[in-house]
């Protein structure tokens, strides 16, 4: 490691950059292509645009590729097209440029071919050699995105209907390989990614972006091979304090997770190694800085499809407490429901029927009225004039919500606010389907 001590700010970052090349140098080989050979190019990544649609990113291995020279791609499938090189883009730190040629080893993006996709192998007209495919995994968790219904819906957001959404989502797709999108009904759509990170980062894009939406809780995308049930499991490692080790082991233990690996080192630190179904980890990931009072670290990547665990993974246990009325919060009511559990909403707040407002301490829902103001008479007593002294609610993030939600329940997504609601905001509903399950 390298310490700089200059008073000169320009000096600094010229050293600074001094050194980031020669570590690039150092560390990242060069390119093996040749100038001289056949064309080779394959698409790594795809990006879109509004104009020229999609674009596909990657490096020259071998030759020269100009805008508006014919070429040949080699589909995924052996079969092959020709088509024109419309835009050239290279590459000016985090600047996309047009330019007019390329050389083996210079990191491109090309449009020109509407469907270009991921590992074909771009060419020259009847020489096109077929490099080794890109693997691409598959989504293995989905999600439903759908139109705000709640009653407050259109009061926060200003991109709101259906076909919005949809438009959205096909865009994100465009330049997204591993996500999905298909029509659930005229209002729903179930999304498909590689896991709850990648949609919970397409749901805060789309939220900042001024779209009001409401999402399903994530569920692993099941398969079935010579009549078995399979589901997606992952590989977790995780680096932790001893004094914490033993946390983490009870709480994968009772999520079916399998231990491969343990061993601790003279730092103290112990490091384990686990096989465990993607199920087991919505609602861990978001608890583990909990368990390790912010000393672990964790990692964790797709391994394979394998038999479907029978464990009931990923469902909270605890009930909620859930709205009866619409209206605002008052302190009155709030403090009479403090010991019934921990309260998501303060005073003064906006709810509605069927809302999610707190976490029940027992593992029964509980609807509650928390609108509820305090009676007013010309008659007072001893203590009636005290000021109403309220726990802190609990913060939500988007990542939290979608940990924390089951399956009849959904989160209500906002620029500006994120809610918990029940599927069926009335009670009664909600009781009568619970009969007919």
């Amino acid at each position: 490691m390298t310490f700089i001590f200059d008073v000169n700010l320009e000096n600094i970052e010229k050293r600074r950059g001094q050194s980031e090349r020669i570590a690039v140098i150092e560390e990242i080989p060069e390119p093996t292509g040749s100038i001289e050979a056949s064309l080779q190019f394959q698409p790594a990544l795809l990006d879109y645009s509004d104009y020229t649609g999609r674009i596909g990113i990657g490096i020259v291995k071998n030759g020269v590729i100009k805008l508006g020279q014919t070429v040949e791609v080699e589909r995924i499938d052996g079969s092959k097209k020709q088509f024109r090189i419309q835009k050239l883009y290279g590459y000016e730190f985090l600047n996309r440029i047009e330019i007019n040629e390329a050389e083996a080893g210079d990191v491109i993006g090309i449009s020109g071919l509407p469907d270009i996709y991921v590992g074909e192998t771009i060419g020259e007209v009847g020489k096109v050699e077929k490099l080794p495919l890109l693997r691409v995994d598959d989504a293995t968790m989905q999600m439903t995105f759908g139109v705000n219904t709640s009653p407050m819906a259109g009061k926060e957001g200003k991109i709101l209907t259906a076909r919005k959404i949809r438009e959205r989502l096909d865009k994100e797709s465009q330049r997204d390989v591993s996500l999905k999108v298909r029509d659930l009904d005229s209002e729903n759509f179930i999304v498909s990614g590689r896991g709850e990170l990648h949609l919970g980062i397409l749901i805060e894009n789309m939220r900042r972006e001024g779209f009001e939406i409401q999402v399903s809780k994530p569920e692993v995308i099941y398969k079935e091979e010579n009549g078995k049930k399979l589901e997606p499991y992952e590989i977790l490692e995780i680096e932790t304090p001893n004094e914490y080790a033993g946390t983490i082991i009870e709480k994968l233990g009772n999520r079916g997770a399998n231990l491969d690996f343990m061993e601790t080192n003279d730092k103290n630190i112990t490091t384990l190694k686990y096989t465990i179904a993607s199920r087991g980890l919505i609602g861990f990931v978001h608890n583990f800085p909990t368990y390790t009072k912010g000393y672990g670290i964790m990692a964790h990547s797709f391994k394979e499809y394998n038999i479907a665990s029978t464990l009931d993974l990923g469902e909270r246990t605890n009930g909620v407490l859930v709205s009866m009325e619409s209206g605002k919060t008052t302190s009155y009511a709030l403090g009479g429901l403090e010991d019934r559990g921990e309260m998501f909403v303060e005073p003064g707040v906006m709810v509605y029927e069927g809302q999610i407002v707190g976490e029940n301490k027992g593992d029964k829902d509980l609807v509650v009225n928390v609108t509820k103001a305090k009676q007013l008479t010309n008659m007072r007593a001893a203590g009636s004039d005290a000021t109403v002294v309220l726990k802190k609610p609990r913060a939500i993030s988007l990542e939290y919500a979608l940990d924390y939600i089951n399956k009849d329940e959904l989160v209500e997504v906002t620029p500006t606010s994120i809610r918990f609601r029940k599927k069926i905001l009335n009670a009664n509903e909600r009781k009568r389907e619970g009969k007919n399950l």
